[in-house]
């Protein structure tokens, strides 16, 4: 039977793989620079080739207007106001298609900070994110935008006709479609905060009322004010809020059960 001291001796000479990582402040805000200089660099590269094909999202921008209000047209009122428009779709797609290349600048940010395990266990979400802002991007294109479109059309009269700017149109449907990428990260982001042991599903179940509350009051800040937009972002939210607790309760279960896991072997060894 092996002598428990032995046992610590052992473990105490086992090296913490974070050892000699350390870094003082100054160099991590010296490498924060460095990624952000890099995901700035990416999106005016990306800006700059959107920009030549900016005619053709604004087309693909445009689809559902001409879908939910057919026969209108748009209209810009200043003789700059197009070609701006072009440079904030240009940006649009540069954000658009420059989300994952910035994704992985955090994540290499943060590896140097994690355990080996851990690392492993950030990638999986690293695929996430952009599967997660794509699926929130396509519901504002396919449902929520339509349906506010709809709404908004809804309210002509003879005598009152909607003459809707270009680039209002497009600023409204630009910010949907990031506000609701950015917000369908809620399960990502939660999940990873129970990674490491932040969260839990009890605290999540309990805050439930609040989160309902802070939902409602930040699709109420950040999108239109017309209940088809709030409701389109507070639901999807509240059903992703819930969705991030079975998830959070997943990771719980293999944590219990490596846990369990790493005990037996203990004790078989401790036991020989």
């Amino acid at each position: 039977m092996a002598d428990p001291k032995q046992i610590e001796d052992k473990s105490a000479e086992t090296p913490d793989e974070l050892a000699g990582s350390e870094a003082p402040l100054l160099e991590h805000l010296v490498e924060l620079r460095k990624r952000l200089i890099y995901s700035a660099i990416a999106i005016v590269v990306l800006m700059a080739f959107c920009f030549i094909f900016a005619s053709t999202i604004y087309e693909w921008l445009l689809i559902p207007y001409k879908r939910s209000v057919p026969g209108a047209n748009l209209i810009f009122t200043a003789p700059q106001e197009l070609f701006f428009t072009y440079l904030n779709v240009a940006l649009f797609g540069a954000i658009f298609l420059g989300f994952p290349f910035v994704a992985s600048q955090i994540y290499m940010f943060v590896a140097p900070g994690l355990y080996k395990h851990e690392r492993k266990a950030f990638i999986p979400y690293l695929v996430a994110t952009p599967i997660f802002f794509l699926a929130g991007a396509a519901l504002v294109y396919l449902v929520v935008l339509p349906m506010a479109l709809h709404f908004f059309a809804g309210m002509q009269t003879d005598d009152i006709e909607m003459l809707t700017s270009v680039s209002e149109y497009l600023g409204l449907a630009m910010l949907l479609i990031l506000a609701f990428g950015i917000c369908f990260q809620l399960p990502v982001v939660l999940t990873l905060l129970a990674q490491i042991d932040l969260v839990n599903v009890e605290l999540l179940k309990k805050g439930r009322r609040y989160a309902i509350v802070a939902i409602v009051t930040f699709a109420a800040f950040i999108t239109p004010p017309d209940p088809i937009s709030q409701l389109g972002l507070a639901l999807p939210m509240y059903l992703l809020y819930e969705l991030s607790i079975l998830s959070v309760r997943m990771v719980e279960r293999r944590r219990a059960a490596a846990l369990a896991e790493q005990e037996a072997e203990t004790s078989g060894s401790s036991s020989e």
